[in-house]
């Protein structure tokens, strides 16, 4: 459980940043999601992953229409959604992982509509109880935020938006202007999955959304390999893996626990 000296909320995020930046590398932040295999699985999962090196989490809340997930995890949190996984389920297993002695931070991942059928505000108040450090939510653009970018303010939890590589200097300007925590860079147009290469316009789109901010920068989408992570280290604040995490629990806790370890382990080899 996250002691007095412990950072909660957006703090945790800054101390987290900050600690990887002493270290001269990019932080390690991996998906996973609730209930996949099982609940009791996932939770073993993300533990060993903590275990492993990771800097923080973007633990994923199953729902029925996930428009930007690919095959992998549509399926995971598929097989979640079968196994009752719900808002508060999710809630649990944060308390279940600090009561654990994960200490990193936690971020919440949802679409919109499981978080207004719990109540944003009340899903900001416990979410912050259970021990969240913000908020993701790929289906809500920063012009529609305001009801939960509110809510987390109230409790010190960041509210995440997305840039893509098709992102208007509009678009990104206004992102770089609500920013809190971080700003997730997708690195396709595309949905999630593992992919052999990074695309080659990366670099460019990583210097354009740095140009309009001192935000950090996490990228997600397509990122499996220790190569990757290598690649990424000096461009990006932090990365999210997440596929090639789900597949790995196909073979149990130790193959996730395992890849976690080779992929934190290539930052510091960068």
């Amino acid at each position: 459980m996250n002691g007095a000296s412990t950072p909660t909320g957006r703090d945790a995020l800054a101390a987290m940043f900050a600690r990887a930046r002493r270290e001269g590398r990019a932080a390690f932040l991996p998906y996973f999601p609730i209930g996949y295999p099982s609940v009791a699985e996932s939770l073993d999962a993300i533990a060993a992953l903590a275990e492993a090196g990771a800097d923080g989490f973007e633990i994923g809340l199953p729902f029925s229409d996930p428009l930007a997930d690919g095959p992998t995890i549509q399926a995971a949190t598929q097989v979640a959604l079968h196994n009752g996984v719900t808002v508060a389920t999710g809630l649990d297993a944060l308390r279940a992982l600090r009561s654990r002695g994960v200490t990193q931070p936690l971020l919440l991942m949802s679409y919109l509509n499981p978080l207004l059928a719990y109540g944003l505000e009340r899903f900001a108040r416990d979410a912050r109880s259970a021990g969240a450090a913000g908020v993701i939510v790929p289906d809500l653009p920063p012009e529609e935020a305001g009801s939960l970018a509110e809510a987390c303010a109230r409790e010190g939890l960041a509210l995440i938006f997305f840039l893509a590589p098709t992102s208007s200097p509009e678009r990104i300007a206004l992102v770089a202007e609500r920013a809190q925590g971080f700003i997730y860079l997708v690195s396709v147009t595309g949905v999630t999955g593992a992919r052999d290469a990074l695309p080659p316009d990366l670099e460019a789109f990583i210097a354009r959304v740095r140009a309009k901010t001192e935000t950090p920068l996490v990228l997600g989408f397509g990122i499996s390999r220790a190569a990757q992570a290598r690649e990424l280290n000096a461009l990006v604040d932090g990365f999210i893996v997440g596929s090639a995490l789900v597949r790995a629990a196909q073979s149990g806790v130790e193959a996730v626990r395992d890849l976690g370890a080779t992929l934190r382990r290539a930052l510091d080899e960068a």
